[in-house]
C-alpha cells in the first residue's frame, strides 16, 4: 500500500488508500481454515477446581 504517513489530511489520505488497494493485486483465495495454524487449548475439567 502506500506510503501516507506524511499527509495530514483525513480524506485525501483515505482517497490515496483507496485507490492502492484498487492497485494492488488480488489476494489469492485461502487454502485452509483462518485459524489452522493456532495453538489448540485442551478443555480444561469440569466440577471440581484443579486447585
Amino acid at each position: 500500500m502506500a506510503d501516507t504517513t506524511k499527509i495530514e489530511d483525513k480524506l485525501e489520505r483515505k482517497k490515496l488508500k483507496r485507490a492502492a488497494r484498487k492497485k494492488a493485486a488480488p489476494k489469492a483465495p485461502r487454502t485452509g481454515a483462518r485459524g489452522e495454524k493456532k495453538k489448540k487449548v485442551k478443555k480444561l475439567a469440569r466440577g471440581q477446581s484443579k486447585r
